[in-house]
């Protein structure tokens, strides 16, 4: 191969750059289209006040609320937390904390698990009401919880967790 066809290479794939930057130069030109001003669909984000707890959080009627779940309901669902969390009396931390005794004890109580400090800096118990609002989704519950797990949408299947992880206590709370 002599010079001569390397040139006519090198000059194919320069006009080929060419006509695929010009065409799209001269129909920016032809066609100019202008940006609108405000954005056509606004997202809304939830704030969060200094706690972390976003404020787009609505209260339950957490009697009601637990009126749909049971125990054995909450036994099947549960599996869903059971790749990183234990439920057994005596059961050790994994991924996530043991929740034996999860109910009434303070958030990032457990001595021998590492919690995340925002849900250290939380320091709240949890309560029928919290442990509701965390499984919603706890990302967006606790800003910066390691705790990365999507939640559980449906009422009943929350319901009926809380009400299983009541079920496997020593003393379990009161229903209100």
């Amino acid at each position: 191969m002599d010079s001569f066809e390397i040139n006519k290479i090198v000059a194919a794939v320069l006009v080929v750059f060419l006509v695929i930057f010009g065409i799209g130069k001269i129909s920016d030109m032809v066609f100019h289209v202008e940006r609108p001003n405000t954005s056509a669909y606004k997202v809304e984000f939830a704030e969060a006040d200094k706690s972390g707890v976003s404020s787009s959080v609505q209260t339950v009627d957490i009697a009601a609320l637990l009126a749909l779940g049971s125990v054995e309901h909450g036994q099947k669902v549960f599996k869903k937390c059971s790749a990183c969390h234990s439920i057994k009396k005596g059961g050790r931390n994994n991924i996530g904390p043991a929740l034996y005794n999860v109910l009434g004890r303070n958030m990032g109580a457990l001595e021998d698990y590492k919690y995340s400090k925002a849900l250290i800096a939380f320091g709240r118990d949890w309560t029928f009401d919290e442990m509701n609002s965390f499984l919603i989704k706890p990302t967006s519950y606790i800003k910066g919880t390691k705790m990365a797990f999507a939640g559980l949408k449906k009422e009943k299947d929350r319901a009926s967790v809380i009400l299983y992880m009541n079920a496997n206590s020593d003393s379990p709370l009161d229903l209100p």
